[in-house]
């Protein structure tokens, strides 16, 4: 097979989450979620946005299915709100919010798209926050556990793929590092140990779950692991890279091995996390695939250090996106892939996000987004290469099928296949969508 071809198994699909899309934020029994909140607080958002409408998705979903099927995805990774399932994060479910997803689930077969379902994406039940203190305490993986189990018992028989939660690494540090996302605390190391530990519990619980109920559906993680690339691609370059990716990814080792590294937990000394018997056999539960999210990369060399690696910074010039973490560096895709495999064992990899924010201009109808086609077309190439290589790459989602809600920076980043004029609602394909359309088409990169 040629560097440039996928074969006829390989999955495209297009990816959304729940708070970012769906609007609808007090229709049909949901309950409040800390997105909500954050977003309502003034000074958390760029110029105060809110996902109170968004896409207004709940509403469109027919013409947000047809976008899919005029692209020729097979597949679309979205999310579900638990605060729709549960107004209040437990207690009685809300019927018509698990309708609305069984609903979708309908739509999207009926269509021909095979739905790939994440169980949280972020939106907490503010409840949960309040009641709780959210991810701080057992009692909301807990209430996840029966979140999960409820959602794949109503829609297992026809979700043949999960997704447990999406990037922990966002939860813990963004939401409770730095203060930048939801719920917005700034807690100190032993707090952000011990929530890593629940998300991973939450984590476990989700895997359990769909053994439990899925019907012989395959379950897995989407995360974003810090992903180290050799600067170029010498041995001891690539062995430099291998150590970075080893040593900054804490989460991938314990539900790879059933425990936290010994360096790691004699490095945070007493701000280890507190653990129960069985915590780190539910939390390694095996899966059967692994999503990772990429947009961008970190270069380095060998170095005579402790370490044996040394971190390459960017300089001014370097290529980026308008949202200024994201880096081109597609290579990138491909060691994330080879290193998840190689050193974690996992023998399924989607890239379950992969996309940018550019400066969209809307000229006579038209959106020439040249540069995300070109970030687009460099990064299929490294999934070409994965795949030509014989990595277990078995599909990619672009991120994302619409501009959205882009969290703290609301409106302001759009990273869309296509346009969203958020006064009318109005969707326009743009070029990089025409791309990734022809892409899919030829089985190919162009």
């Amino acid at each position: 097979m040629a560097k440039k071809d996928f074969p006829r198994d390989f999955v495209f699909g297009t990816a959304t989450a729940s708070y970012q899309i769906e609007g609808a934020a007090q229709e049909d029994g949901r309950g409040e979620s800390i997105w909500d909140r954050f977003s309502h607080t003034p000074g958390k958002v760029r110029d105060g946005h809110t996902g109170d409408v968004a896409c207004d998705h709940y509403h469109r979903v027919d013409e947000d299915i047809a976008l899919m099927k005029a692209l020729g995805v097979g597949a679309y990774r979205f999310s579900i709100a638990w605060p729709r399932v549960y107004p209040t994060g437990e207690g009685k479910v809300n019927p018509a919010g698990l309708d609305w997803y069984s609903r979708l689930v309908d739509k999207l077969l009926a269509a021909g798209i095979t739905p790939y379902a994440t169980m949280y994406h972020w939106d907490l039940p503010q409840a949960l926050e309040d009641k709780y203190g959210g991810w701080r305490s057992r009692k909301t993986p807990q209430a996840f556990a029966r979140y999960a189990d409820t959602i794949v018992q109503t829609l297992g028989d026809r979700v043949r793929h999960w997704m447990t939660l999406n990037e922990m690494p966002c939860i813990i540090f963004l939401g409770h590092r730095t203060g930048m996302h939801a719920p917005g605390a700034q807690e100190p190391p032993k707090v952000i140990n011990q929530i890593q530990h629940h998300c991973l519990l939450a984590h476990g619980h989700g895997v359990r779950a769909v053994r439990e109920h899925g019907r012989g559906a395959e379950v897995g993680l989407v995360h974003n692991a810090p992903t180290y690339v050799p600067v170029y691609e010498t041995p001891e370059h690539i062995e430099a890279a291998r150590r970075a990716f080893l040593g900054s990814n804490v989460m991938l080792s314990a539900m790879a091995h059933g425990e936290y590294p010994e360096w790691w937990l004699k490095e945070i000394g007493a701000d280890r996390p507190k653990v129960t018997a069985g915590d780190l056999e539910l939390i390694a539960g095996a899966t059967d695939f692994i999503g990772y999210n990429i947009y961008g990369g970190t270069l380095v060399e060998a170095a005579d250090n402790d370490k044996g690696f040394r971190v390459i910074e960017f300089p001014s010039s370097y290529p980026q996106a308008l949202a200024a973490w994201i880096k081109f560096v597609p290579q990138a895709l491909y060691w994330g892939v080879r290193w998840l495999h190689e050193e974690f064992g996992h023998r399924k990899v989607f890239i379950s996000e992969n996309g940018c924010a550019m400066v969209d201009e809307v000229a006579e109808g038209k959106v020439l987004d040249t540069d995300r086609l070109q970030y687009y077309r460099l990064y299929l190439q490294a999934a070409a290469r994965a795949v030509a290589e014989g990595l277990p790459l078995a599909g990619y989602f672009a991120w994302s099928l619409m501009d959205n809600f882009e969290w703290a920076e609301g409106y302001n980043h759009r990273f869309g296949l296509h346009h969203v004029d958020f006064q009318t609602q109005r969707r326009t394909r743009k070029l990089s969508g025409d791309y990734y359309a022809a892409v899919i088409k030829a089985r190919r990169v162009l």
